[in-house]
């Protein structure tokens, strides 16, 4: 039996789930069943539910959730940045279903929202420095790293409490065909 997969932009009845999704793929023992999760660098959450709201109601940001057979498995953030760049964020896959392909669905799916809705020819993302696994799988869809780093939000509670001080994030661009 094949699943059925759809993507929709997210909305307001979606928060819930949506909350649900992005903590569980980031964060707690429960993302430490998949292979993205952030669990041994960062404690507390991954998002609140005011900025996701404020994400939705931004006319420059969209959040694309993925269905497997109806059930919320996966999203991914865009923002348009202007001139011709976007940013993808929040790429959350439910851990059960990480390693079938969905994380790398929601990333083109994500890069046609930017091309088509933003008019954008350049994704951008930030990762973590320290996430080498998750850097290289980005490396192998096309992404380059810039070489520019920017500083982790380390002193608002908003983006997690790091177990360490040194964390950073390396900025990851690619152009959009």
């Amino acid at each position: 039996m094949t699943e059925t997969l759809t993507f929709a932009e997210a909305t307001a009845d979606d928060l819930p789930a949506l909350h649900t999704l992005v903590h569980g793929a980031y964060r707690g023992d429960s993302a430490r069943r998949g292979w993205t999760h952030e669990a041994d660098l960062l404690d507390g959450q991954r998002i609140d539910r005011p900025t996701l709201e404020a994400a939705l109601a931004d006319p420059a940001q969209l959040i694309l959730l993925a269905r497997q057979d109806g059930a919320l498995s996966g999203c991914v953030q865009i923002s348009d940045r202007g001139d011709g760049l976007a940013y993808l964020g929040m790429l959350s896959v439910d851990p059960a279903r990480q390693g079938g392909g969905l994380g790398r669905r929601l990333v083109a799916a994500a890069e046609a929202a930017a091309r088509d809705k933003f008019g954008a020819g350049r994704m951008e993302m930030t990762v973590i420095i320290q996430r080498a696994e998750l850097i290289a799988w980005y490396e192998r869809l096309g992404y380059t790293r810039t070489g520019e780093t920017r500083p982790f939000p380390a002193t608002d509670p908003r983006f997690g409490l790091p177990r360490r001080d040194d964390l950073a994030f390396t900025v990851l661009t690619r152009p959009l065909a």
